[in-house]
């Protein structure tokens, strides 16, 4: 039961961060280009911990609406998204789903994004997907960096879908996962092999090739459901481990 407060507690945190950047950005206070205030200003601003900014700032940058530059600072992406009530209702009933659950939607509807997106997808998001996998390569010694550039890839996917309801559906769905996979990503074994198989899914739908792109993301899906198991496994193990030495065990 504590820990399940605890998660709702956190996840209060996000969607605080989540909607105070979204007001911001509705009022004009912050416009594309423009970069958030330092770490521990806007923290202080918002009374919360740098931890839940930094999960609600990850959050922003998986459904794009910030830039993060490493060594640089925070930006507002050129054209961000509306974070409509919708969607972040939505986002709402989506936490406490177990992870069979939601692999189980991602295989039904990314397979078809990826398909869509090989038979509809425009250069300017063939780049963007070419970027993406860049930066996985250039992170994934930096799980938390890394796992922002995945989310996206997987974002500009349903985009490329030319389906405006199916990309709203899955950037939900997109930061719904985010949540669950910032806990235990820490953990992860071989991001440098998940990153090549990224790479076989964009080069699949870069060519157009319909079947090849839907095989490949399911794939990579299946391959995913079974590696981020092993990753809570391991990230609980710890967690115990850790409970045992602070009580003297």
């Amino acid at each position: 039961m504590a820990n399940h407060t605890n998660s709702n507690h956190e996840t209060h945190l996000t969607m605080q961060v989540v909607n105070h950047v979204r007001s911001m950005i509705e009022n004009g206070t912050l416009r594309a280009g423009d970069k958030i205030p330092p770490e521990r200003e806007f923290a202080k601003e918002l009374k919360i911990s740098r931890a839940s900014l930094r999960a609600g700032i990850g959050h922003l940058a998986a459904m794009g609406v910030l830039n993060v530059r490493h060594g640089v600072g925070t930006f507002v992406a050129d054209g961000p998204p509306a974070l409509g009530t919708a969607s972040l209702a939505l986002l709402g009933a989506l936490h406490g789903f177990k992870p069979w659950q939601m692999f189980e939607a991602r295989v039904i509807l990314e397979s078809h994004l990826a398909a869509m997106a090989a038979e509809r997808g425009k250069e300017e998001h063939f780049t963007a997907l070419a970027e993406e996998v860049t930066e996985m390569y250039a992170t994934f010694h930096e799980p938390q960096e890394y796992l922002i550039h995945d989310m996206r890839f997987h974002r500009t996917i349903a985009e490329a879908s030319g389906n405006p309801i199916l990309a709203l559906l899955m950037e939900t769905i997109t930061v719904a996962l985010y949540d669950e996979r910032r806990k235990t990503v820490e953990h992860a074994r071989d991001l440098k092999e998940a990153a090549e198989v990224h790479r076989e899914i964009y080069r699949a739908i870069r060519s157009r090739n319909v079947n090849e792109a839907r095989s490949v993301m399911e794939k990579h899906l299946k391959l995913a459901e079974t590696a981020q198991e092993s990753e809570r496994k391991r990230a609980a193990s710890k967690k115990k481990s850790a409970r045992k030495d602070s009580n003297g065990e």
